[in-house]
């Protein structure tokens, strides 16, 4: 009994000792993490630090970099201007043009189809009824000159009118050689009158002289083309009976065409008579072809909102074939004006800029007002002035350098104040060991 009560206090003195080693051991753990953030944190934010340092370094040497500009691109100081050696002209392509007081044209393209000119078309009608003895031209499409044997004709009324030409020929040589007083020695009434109403029937004065000469009546005579072309339209045959007045040719002279464009009604007030032309037709290898509107209709269709006009164009080589569709570019000169070359206006969306030569490869961002752009030329309202060199190319490269190097000078004042800034908010932990 007694050993039992001597044993009992050990046993609660064992299990005190044992619980004194467990919140031991629990502390110890607890210190070992919290050293373990601690440094984790310490680790953290030296990194960050780093990292700020950094940026702020790269802005510099980017500010740096853009103030010499890119491959030795010069900035401004105020303008934004950029200074490039000869070399580095060169090198960017930069090229330039002058701003000058120029007549602006009104140009407008649109399409056309080439159509025969209809002052050049012919038709061959005899004035007299026959039959169809031979053809010379007896095809459609056939080139004739003017004067060539068409086709020969037998008509009982040419051969009537032969007859009495040759019955007054030798009246008035009868007539000439009578002796009765009182009677003219010579009379040519008669003979101009057959003769007149040969010519009338568009007989040539080559056949009349030869029924005179040979005094024989021809059984057939010739009709001959009364103009230059080709044959569009054959209406007769060998053999064929005609009447007096029936077409049996159509000649078109297409050493002149005319092209028959659609204009915009917009475009209606701009084109005038006497506006140049440029005719382009797909296949034809070449400068354009050159015309003058001729005519433009009063009439509007309402169907297309456009307005026809006709424009003539010399056609000496024969390339243009009647039918052919053609793209047509007018241009109408109209008022001058200050402008500059197209392509030397930037247009950013904002704004619009072109660059000016100062001198000693200074080039100069100036914002202009612009007006109408027509044939490769912009009107300027403001911002420049006549005689002023400026840049035809490269400008989005000059813009491009000239924008960044601002930016870069802004944010060079802004750079290390928001880097010291934002690590002014952090609190750094102390260098020295941590205490337990």
């Amino acid at each position: 009994m007694s050993r039992m009560v001597e044993d009992q206090p050990r046993t609660h003195e064992g299990t005190a000792s044992s619980r004194r080693l467990s919140v031991r051991a629990r502390l110890s753990i607890a210190v070992v993490i919290v050293l373990v953030l601690i440094a984790a944190t310490y680790a953290i934010l030296r990194s960050r630090a780093d990292k700020a340092a950094t940026v702020g370094r790269s802005a510099s040497a980017r500010s740096s970099n853009s103030a010499t500009g890119m491959a030795g691109m010069t900035m401004g100081s105020a303008n934004g201007a950029v200074t490039l050696s000869s070399a580095q002209l060169r090198q960017f392509g930069v090229t330039f043009g002058t701003a000058e007081v120029r007549a602006l044209a009104s140009e407008s393209r649109t399409t056309g189809v080439v159509t025969v000119d209809e002052t050049r078309i012919v038709q061959v009608a005899p004035k007299f009824g026959g039959f169809v003895e031979r053809l010379y031209v007896n095809a459609t499409a056939q080139p004739v000159r003017r004067g060539q044997p068409l086709l020969e004709v037998y008509s009982p009324d040419l051969v009537a009118a032969q007859q009495e030409l040759l019955v007054a020929s030798r009246l008035q040589r009868d007539i000439g050689r009578s002796s009765i007083p009182g009677v003219p020695g010579t009379s040519t009434d008669l003979v101009d009158a057959a003769t007149r109403r040969l010519r009338l029937w568009d007989i040539a004065a080559s056949q009349i002289d030869e029924v005179l000469r040979t005094g024989r009546v021809r059984r057939t005579l010739t009709l001959y083309a009364p103009a230059s072309g080709v044959v569009l339209e054959k209406r007769v045959v060998q053999g064929q009976a005609i009447a007096a007045g029936q077409e049996l040719y159509t000649l078109a002279d297409l050493s002149t065409v005319w092209v028959d464009v659609q204009l915009r009604e917009t475009d209606g007030a701009s084109v005038r008579v006497g506006t140049g032309a440029d005719i382009e037709v797909a296949g034809l290898i070449g400068p354009p072809l050159k015309g003058k509107v001729a005519t433009i209709y009063p009439t509007l269709d309402s169907a297309s909102r456009a307005i026809r006009a006709r424009v003539v164009v010399t056609n000496s080589r024969g390339v243009l074939k009647p039918g052919m569709y053609a793209t047509v570019r007018l241009t109408t000169p109209s008022r001058s004006a200050l402008t500059v070359p197209s392509s030397a206006v930037l247009r950013t969306g904002e704004r619009n800029v072109v660059f000016v030569d100062a001198g000693k490869g200074e080039l100069t961002p100036h914002e202009v007002e612009i007006g109408r752009s027509e044939g490769g030329l912009t009107e300027v309202l403001s911002g420049l002035e006549a005689n002023q060199r400026v840049v035809t190319s490269a400008q989005f490269l000059l813009d491009s350098e000239s924008n960044l190097g601002e930016v870069m000078k802004s944010m060079l004042g802004q750079g290390a104040t928001g880097a010291a800034q934002d690590m002014s908010g952090m609190q750094m932990p102390a260098t020295g060991s941590p205490r337990r």
